[in-house]
């Protein structure tokens, strides 16, 4: 059964692509489900980060389920629904305040990559593999989708991933920029939950004014939205938690940040 599987640990908000009858390739209904529960874990106080992942150890995500294209993409109708719905998924962690961290393992692939890339961080295991297969289906990608690639990786390494279609391993993604991290099979559940506590003990609203900026670096000038970074970096020096890490710090103690 294809489903999109959500659940609260403590302070982290999982989202987890279900389908390993098919390497966790992504259906209609999976897409349209991604926006609505990272959406939810934002507006949840208790939720200081969301990870997205795979279920099992063969894949993140093997790509879109092509088994749904004759029907879902048959005609031009159906494309712009299926379009969006594929939108809206890969805009929904960059929509979030908090830190969205794709966690890697095995196959990750077509639209897997497109979301791995919208992600804020990326960790894999050694065994990941990559690749963007759309000219090798026919499939046409957006500016935005593009533009994504680009500012991960460069336009010299977006050209070659788009261009050859070509698998590569998890050395050649962290080469390219586009992992943060590579750790071995065996250390990926821990390394990933030690950065994972990492950014839970981290002050929200710093976080958050730091990913909104890092957003409009992306931005045409002219769309950046330098009044709500203001009003973002003012609630940070004006927060609770500013005077408490001020505390922590004179008192050589860890802070205890509540997002205030």
């Amino acid at each position: 059964m294809a489903e999109l599987i959500t659940r609260k640990e403590n302070a982290v908000g999982w989202v987890i692509f279900s389908n390993p009858a098919k390497f966790n390739a992504v259906s209609h209904d999976m897409w349209m489900a991604l926006p609505k529960a990272i959406a939810a874990f934002d507006a949840d106080a208790e939720v200081r980060l969301i990870v997205i992942t795979g279920d099992g150890d063969k894949a993140f995500i093997s790509g879109a389920d092509i088994s749904q294209f004759e029907k879902a993409r048959g005609s031009a109708d159906a494309q712009e629904i299926y379009n969006r719905a594929v939108v809206a998924a890969y805009e929904a962690p960059g929509n979030c305040s908090k830190p969205v961290v794709a966690k890697i393992r095995g196959i990750c692939m077509g639209g897997g990559l497109g979301l791995a890339a919208a992600c804020d961080v990326r960790i894999a295991a050694e065994d990941a593999v990559f690749r963007m297969p759309a000219a090798r289906l026919g499939l046409g990608y957006n500016f935005t989708g593009i533009s994504r690639f680009v500012q991960l990786l460069g336009a010299a390494n977006t050209s070659d991933i788009f261009f050859s279609a070509r698998k590569f391993g998890a050395a050649d993604a962290l080469a390219m920029g586009f992992l943060n991290r590579v750790v071995p099979v065996a250390d990926l559940d821990r390394e990933a939950a030690a950065y994972c506590e990492l950014l839970v003990e981290n002050a929200p609203l710093t976080m958050a004014a730091a990913k909104f900026a890092i957003r409009q670096t992306g931005m045409d000038p002219a769309a950046r939205d330098m009044a709500q970074l203001a009003r973002m970096l003012e609630a940070c020096f004006n927060s609770e938690d500013y005077r408490e890490g001020r505390r922590a710090f004179m008192e050589k103690r860890k802070p205890k940040f509540q997002g205030k």
